[in-house]
């Protein structure tokens, strides 16, 4: 492969340039569509603060990063970049040619989502104020490149869906080889990008990093004209991802069978002009039916079987499994893991006396009672938890197709059917799930993960994350996973610790 001093490259088709604001950076040619080529011409100027630091950077914004978009307004990205490495400077350990491209996108309830901008946290769970994931990534020396996306409620002029699986993401890998397209023109290192997501964002940050440049998603990229380019990414952020959603059923009533009162919150439309996620109403009570409570029996049932498949084993080879009544040693890891939690918590001040299911002895956490823990936590979704029988969830929603608003995608519920549903495509619904991709041929997988799920966060199964983590970590990949103390369903909150942690694989290579 050719040797190309990006530095000087960048210097000369960059560095020079100092163009009024306009407001797109991609343009639509006569004839052949929407370019892929970068145009380093147009950009707007912009200054902000973080702490003490003024941050400068260059705002790139609406990019439409395919040549036959089906919608701009959410296939499109905004790239923000230091001033800083157009005038030949560094920031910290980074410059022009060494920089992580930091790549959060906004996806919540698989809904579609624009680009994001600076500006203050808006992510579910985060505080709602001070700055942004993006605002601090370039205060650090990160190039940001935020994608916009697809999602389940996208439609068309004549009403057909434009957004169900696998759209969210293909437009997703669309955009990291549009950057990768155009590497020497951008500044940062196409070869540490690093994904972010929350939720059904950080499942999408998850797949993202899973199943890079497999064939599986080649047609779909073709018939949008991706740029021809790796999609392969560096690193993985994923907060509190609702993924595996095939297996995800099972994992919760796993989890949460035995618990039959439950505490939703049914979530309105999104805001046309906020964040992509939805924002919750007053909770609603209430207790399992019979007919309710026999499902979940029927779906813990499934689990062990599932988890025994995987052949999964701990950190020192241990293998692990359920009994038929799903407790065994993955039992005892994933109570592993909120033991640990409840140590750091402890170590750190907190006062867990009043915490009934964690176990101290002499000022150490020596374990916990795990059905006390879930019993404390409390169910939030009725079963099935995901592939609803009427077709009510955002999942069956998600595997519609482009006539049909919303699909099951598991058999259990397809055949259980209350509406006379019809059942996704297994092809499609494998292409949404992580799991199908670490360790298939023809993919390559981002080599660094960092998962979180909170400890008090009923969204999904326990199971879920940890499945993903220990099934990474079996198959060779770094993983960082942790289940932050007493954190409900939310993300970035803990920036600071996610870019020391970037910055440490960054500098490891």
């Amino acid at each position: 492969m050719e040797k190309v001093d990006r530095r000087k490259v960048l210097k000369a088709g960059l560095g020079l340039m100092a163009f009024p604001p306009l407001l797109s950076a991609c343009v639509p040619r006569a004839g052949s569509g929407y370019s892929l080529d970068f145009d380093p011409e147009q950009y707007r100027s912009a200054t902000a603060q973080v702490g003490n630091q003024s941050v400068r950077y260059r705002a790139y914004e609406g990019i439409v990063y395919v040549q036959k978009p089906v919608d701009t307004r959410y296939q499109q990205m905004n790239l923000y970049i230091p001033e800083a490495y157009f005038e030949g400077k560094s920031i910290g350990n980074y410059d022009a040619q060494s920089a992580p491209i930091f790549l959060p996108n906004r996806v919540g309830g698989y809904m579609p989502a624009e680009p994001g901008q600076p500006g203050l946290q808006t992510a579910p769970g985060s505080s709602g104020s001070g700055p942004n994931a993006i605002l601090l990534a370039l205060a650090r020396g990160y190039v940001v490149a935020s994608p916009g996306a697809r999602g389940r409620t996208n439609q068309a002029g004549d009403g057909s869906y434009t957004g169900k699986a696998p759209a969210a993401i293909v437009d997703l890998k669309a955009a990291v080889r549009y950057l990768r397209h155009n590497a020497r023109r951008i500044p940062g290192n196409p070869e540490r990008i690093v994904s972010n997501g929350t939720s059904a964002g950080g499942a999408l940050s998850a797949l993202l990093g899973a199943c890079g440049n497999n064939p599986d998603f080649e047609p779909y990229l073709k018939a949008l004209g991706a740029a021809p380019a790796r999609d392969d990414i560096f690193a993985v952020s994923a907060y509190c991802p609702i993924t595996n959603l095939e297996h995800a059923d099972a994992a919760y009533e796993w989890q949460f069978s035995g618990v039959n009162e439950y505490q939703n919150q049914l979530p309105s439309p999104p805001s046309q002009t906020g964040p992509s996620f939805p924002m919750p109403h007053a909770p609603v009570s209430g207790s399992l039916s019979p007919e309710q409570i026999a499902l979940s029996q029927e779906l813990k049932a499934l689990f062990p079987a599932y988890v025994n498949r995987l052949g999964l084993r701990d950190a020192s080879g241990k293998p692990l499994s359920l009994n038929p009544d799903g407790t065994g040693s993955f039992q005892d890891y994933v109570a592993a893991f909120l033991q640990a939690s409840a140590q750091k918590a402890l170590e750190a001040g907190q006062d867990l006396s009043r915490v009934d299911w964690v176990k101290q002895q002499n000022g150490r956490v020596v374990g916990v009672d795990f059905d006390a823990y879930v019993r404390a936590l409390g169910r939030m979704k009725v079963p099935p938890a995901f592939d609803g029988l009427s077709l009510e969830n955002a999942e069956n929603e998600l595997f519609g197709s482009n006539r049909d608003n919303a699909r099951h995608f598991t058999r259990f519920s397809q055949e259980r059917s209350k509406v006379g549903g019809s059942l996704a495509p297994a092809e499609v619904v494998r292409m949404m799930n992580p799991m199908s991709y670490i360790g298939s041929p023809a993919t390559q997988t981002a080599r660094h993960w960092r998962i979180r799920h909170g400890t008090a966060d009923p969204h999904t199964s326990l199971a879920i994350p940890i499945i993903l983590a220990t099934r990474l970590q079996n198959a060779g990949y770094a993983v960082d996973l942790f289940l932050p103390w007493g954190v409900g369903h939310g993300g970035d909150y803990d920036l600071e610790e996610l870019f020391a942690w970037i910055d440490q694989i960054v500098a490891a290579g």
